[in-house]
């Protein structure tokens, strides 16, 4: 370990020194004013957590880049924080109000010299069909052949560190509604250092070109991605079954048909044991924690945040001489988390759990479902 240490600590110094000059140089943008403000504790309360407390990054994007913020307008801002990037990491935030809206903008801009870029109001025209191919060439490789984004980008907890930032999806309905098409035409005209978006007439393109590939990324605005369309189904959020047996039979069927899938049982326990007093607890209410490690990784791979419901869990309840079986539908993991890519792991849990239930409960004649 001694010798590990003296090797990579070399090795690793020259990073350290960058990040500690760069959250510096952020520090010492920010005024005393600035930390103090209204802006800056709504930042701290529902932005830091994801961009970073001086906006340096994080699971978000690193909001303190200069050619970032010289890119965006404060409506740019503004409107992702109320609609977020439906599908992605990034939720809305509804309930915030205009001032205090406002107030983080304001904090954001701080990071650098605080201006606001101005953009023409006027809409890039040009030629989609046209502007369909330069993406295929240009653009595809990085935000995707539909423009779906970087995998792990705002997608998943999981991107690769290496990179301050990947690029994320010109498809999304959120990014669509702020992104104005003069502001995607100037990071394409211009680029963004300290990130691998280089500028277009750098790479050989021509303004009409820029227009037409403009074009073409707005109309993705007529096209939602299915996935986040699955994502705004509603669902119920518990699945419930009736049993026809016994308490104690249907927690053992429970147990076989968990078994009979090649899924290992963790622990048992009463629904309210922790949290009403030891000895007290409602011994017909039961709690079956299970799991495959494989799926434990997956899920918690595309989203930390599955540890609220991972490893899996069947409440096994007898309330007024009726046994119920009740577990949380995963099929509302993916909106719960604003996660699309827990879309079709919320489904393959759904046919677990479904089946579990069915043959838990199966008598020659199918049992009733309830809710």
């Amino acid at each position: 370990m001694r010798f590990l240490k003296r090797a990579l600590f070399p090795a690793l110094m020259p990073l350290l020194v960058l990040l500690l000059s760069a959250c510096t140089e952020i520090r010492e943008r920010v005024s005393d004013r600035d930390v103090g403000s209204e802006g800056a504790r709504l930042y701290a309360l529902h932005c830091s957590a994801c961009h970073g407390d001086f906006g340096l990054g994080g699971v978000g994007v690193p909001l303190a880049l200069p050619d970032f913020l010289d890119s965006i307008s404060n409506r740019y801002i503004e409107v992702t924080i109320r609609t977020g990037r439906p599908g992605r990491v990034m939720p809305p935030f509804p309930r915030l109000s205009d001032e205090e809206v406002r107030a983080i903008v304001e904090y954001i801009r701080s990071f650098t010299h605080g201006r606001e870029p101005e953009f023409p109001p006027e809409p890039v025209v040009g030629d989609p069909k046209r502007g369909e191919r330069l993406y295929a060439g240009f653009c595809a490789k990085c935000h995707g052949a539909s423009g779906e984004g970087g995998k792990g980008t705002g997608l998943s907890f999981s991107r690769p560190r290496d990179l301050s930032i990947l690029a994320p999806a010109l498809n999304n309905p959120g990014y669509l509604a702020a992104a104005s098409d003069q502001m995607i035409k100037h990071t394409l005209m211009e680029g963004r250092r300290g990130t691998p978006m280089r500028s277009f007439l750098a790479k050989g393109l021509s303004e009409r070109d820029i227009d037409d590939l403009v074009s073409y990324i707005r109309s993705f605005q007529h096209r939602t991605p299915a996935d986040v369309a699955m994502l705004q189904r509603p669902v119920k959020a518990v699945l419930a079954r009736r049993s026809p047996y016994s308490y104690e039979r249907t927690l053992e069927r429970v147990r076989r048909s968990i078994a009979a899938k090649g899924l290992g049982i963790l622990r048992e326990e009463f629904l309210g044991e922790g949290i009403v007093e030891p000895g007290t607890e409602n011994a017909r209410q039961r709690v079956i924690y299970f799991v495959d490690l494989v799926m434990l990784s997956d899920g918690l791979a595309l989203d930390p945040r599955m540890g609220l419901f991972l490893p899996c869990r069947i409440t096994v309840v007898e309330q007024d001489g009726v046994v119920k079986l009740m577990a949380a539908n995963p099929q509302q993991y993916a909106a719960l988390f604003n996660n699309s890519a827990l879309n079709e792991f919320g489904r393959m849990l759904f046919r677990t759990y479904l089946s579990i239930f069915e043959e838990a409960t199966l008598r020659h004649e199918k049992a009733r479902c309830c809710s």
